[in-house]
């Protein structure tokens, strides 16, 4: 290899510059040649001097001395100590001319001036040939960042032009070698046109593509061995590609620490490259460190949100486990899910004591810092059916630690008022499991009833969080629940009155989730299943079975549009329907049943064309969701009805159409819908408007 073989380290991708100086396509005259200074005669010196009185305009002024007297005297070449140049033929002087630098292309001052400083001055203008790439595949990456190309054409000044060329330089070298190419050059010219505007020329000679040669790496043993070598994928005889090499070496980097060596480092890397064989042989330095396992978890920080023992609840591994760096990261995420801290990170931290296996003990510090753990929110809105509601909450996440919380909950609206006090510990126990108990108190006045209800709950769940998206959930508990409520005795002639009603319930729920995201899923299917168990006590007791199944899909047709599909049928069995307390009966019809559609305002209805509830609902919806950029629309039809036996009927189905907007953000798209129902009956809504955040199922 000898002498012409050169070493590439770090600089492989983007960040990589030439370590020689980029070529002009333009060159400097040589320095003119120096003459002896010619001795003048007595007489022409004499000559020369000032006449009198010549000096006479400013006495004050001090004499020039004799060198500075003849220079400003006499003709410049000859004041240079120059000889006159020699007389050559025509053609000869032409093809002795050097070329001329970028600098010294010539175009119109780009200054204002004294008269008028704050004349508007005329742009240079310029156009720009890309030359060389070939092949490579590299030109539209170039034009993507070029200088050139992105001024527009036009510059201040040709010395901007010039700068924006050698900027051009330097960036196509760089792509060049990041591919591999590391005999590549590029040189830029400026040339003017007769009209005066600029052409900036960059001519780019790729050279040949560098192969990985010999592949080395300097590492002690390993378990398993070749752990190393294996979570390098990179082979003998690839291309020297900046982007592949560092993914590789980053790849060893996260390996190694999902593998028991938390303490592992990546060296520097070393390509000897050889242009003989256009090949580089790859050395990398890798030091692995001890072998670890898991102990115990330690935490810092001035201002706590909670202590050691209850991070050992939420971490999923035991002591005297193999350190895996994915169960680390996974402990992170599951602190900030929390929401009660400003800020927090795990680390490991080297013990030097052996555990029974041989490795070595490896303990976590937790820095944390608790945020603030109280919240208000509030909520607006309006709906057709519900009118104006506003809700506002006050939230302390962390008033009995560890992570137990107080939420107190005030409704005001038009069809709406109510208060609620909850308390809820998360993680209570076990990792995800959540306990909440609460308390509410609530009137409601719809045109399908009006509910006075005192309610107290209890239950344990198991539910997936924007942080955290579940495969399977839960929830179950009991509910108690005492109500007074108006009731339609005869739909026929719409006369009410009102009962009392003592309900007690057991509700679960079993929810599947294969989709790909919470908020905008785009691909797979989500299922779930609740049954509720329920007596009511008005009179005599009552008990009966309220049941619903829930079933979605999302199918991406492109990256852009997703077809997205719901189902739901939904049944009150073992009890007459006028058993049921109205509040607790089926209805469809709204943002989230049938759009198109007021609140409840689907199936059977009383004489005043007022909905009286029933037993069974079938659902369905369709939607296309076609998204550019941050952007999306969406058009859908949904379809529903609910029935007054206990097992839908699937007849007499009612059909909303609509279309709808979205803006995605980081947190899931903000959507905002209208729709109308087809063969609107006398006293439907015209249209409806529904706005929210996420997806409408």
């Amino acid at each position: 290899m000898g002498s012409r073989q050169k070493r590439v380290r770090r600089a492989l991708g983007l960040t990589m510059m030439a370590t020689f100086p980029l070529p002009l396509t333009a060159q400097t005259p040589p320095p003119p040649q120096q003459q002896e200074e010619p001795i003048l005669p007595d007489s022409e010196f004499e000559a020369r001097l000032p006449k009198a009185g010549e000096a006479a305009a400013d006495p004050g002024a001090p004499l020039p001395s004799i060198d500075e007297w003849i220079d400003r005297q006499m003709p410049p070449a000859e004041a240079a100590g120059q000889l006159p140049p020699a007389v050559e033929p025509q053609e000869e002087r032409e093809l002795a001319q050097p070329l001329p630098p970028l600098d010294s292309v010539q175009v119109p001052a780009q200054v204002a001036t004294d008269d008028n400083p704050d004349a508007k001055t005329q742009a240079v203008r310029y156009s720009v040939a890309v030359e060389g790439f070939g092949r490579t595949g590299l030109e539209p990456a170039f034009r993507e960042s070029s200088a050139l190309i992105d001024g527009g054409g036009k510059a201040d000044t040709a010395a901007m032009v010039q700068a924006r060329a050698h900027e051009d330089e330097a960036l196509a070298v760089r792509l060049l070698y990041s591919e591999g190419y590391y005999d590549a050059t590029a040189l830029a010219s400026l040339d003017q046109a007769g009209d005066g505007a600029l052409k900036a020329v960059l001519s780019v000679t790729p050279g040949k593509r560098y192969r990985i040669g010999d592949i080395v790496i300097n590492a002690g043993p390993t378990v398993p061995p070749g752990l190393v070598r294996d979570s390098l994928p990179l082979k003998a005889g690839d291309h020297i590609v900046a982007a592949a090499v560092e993914g590789a070496e980053a790849n060893v980097g996260v390996r190694l620490p999902e593998n028991g060596y938390p303490f592992a480092k990546v060296g520097q890397r070393d390509i000897l490259l050889d242009p003989a064989t256009v090949t580089g042989d790859y050395t990398l330095p890798v030091e692995t460190g001890p072998r670890g396992s898991f102990r115990g978890i330690a935490t810092t920080g001035e201002k706590q949100a909670f202590g050691a023992d209850h991070m050992k609840v939420i971490s999923r591994f035991k002591p005297g486990e193999l350190y895996d760096s994915r169960k680390v990261d996974d402990l992170r995420r599951a602190l900030v899910a929390t929401g009660l801290f400003s800020s927090i990170s795990v680390d490991p931290v080297r013990t030097d004591e052996s555990g029974p296996d041989g490795t070595e003990y490896v303990d976590l510090n937790v820095a944390q810092e608790a945020g603030k753990p109280r919240t208000l929110a509030g909520e607006l809105g309006y709906g057709t059916g519900q009118g104006f509601r506003a809700e506002g909450t006050w939230t302390h996440r962390n008033l009995f630690p560890p992570e137990g919380a107080v939420i107190a909950s005030v409704i005001a609206g038009t069809q709406e008022q109510g208060a609620s006090g909850t308390f809820r510990r998360s993680n209570a126990g076990k990792r995800d499991k959540t306990f909440q108990t609460g308390i509410a108190v609530n009137h409601q006045n719809y045109d399908a009833y009006e509910a006075y209800t005192l309610g107290l709950n209890i239950g344990w769940s198991r539910q997936s969080t924007p942080i955290f998206q579940k495969r399977w959930t839960y929830s179950y508990g009991a509910e108690v629940l005492l109500t007074n409520e108006q009731v339609v005795v005869d739909p026929a002639s719409a006369d009410k009155t009102r009962r009392t009603y003592f309900i007690g319930g057991l509700p679960v729920q079993v929810g599947y989730d294969r989709s790909n995201d919470l908020l905008n899923p785009t691909k797979g299917f989500r299922a779930n299943l609740r049954a509720e168990p329920e007596g009511s006590l008005q009179g005599s007791f009552s008990p009966y079975l309220r049941a619903t199944f829930d079933l979605t899909g999302y199918y991406p047709v492109s990256d852009s549009l997703v077809i997205a599909g719901r189902a739901r049928v939904g049944t009150i069995s073992g009890v007459k329907r006028d058993d049921v307390a109205p509040s607790r009966r089926i209805y469809a019809g709204g943002g989230g049943s049938v759009r198109g559609y007021g609140y409840q305002e689907l199936g059977p209805k009383d004489a005043n064309n007022d909905p009286i509830g029933g037993r069974s609902v079938n659902e369905f919806a369709v939607e296309g969701r076609y998204r550019f950029g941050d952007y999306g629309v969406v058009a859908f039809v949904d379809a529903g009805q609910v029935y007054e036996s206990s097992v839908p009927q699937f007849s007499n189905i009612r059909y909303g159409v609509g279309i709808g907007g979205r803006f995605y953000t980081n947190f899931g798209p903000f959507r905002a819908d209208i729709a109308m129902p087809i063969n609107r009956q006398p006293g439907e809504s015209k249209f409806a408007l529904y706005i929210g955040i996420g997806q409408a199922f």
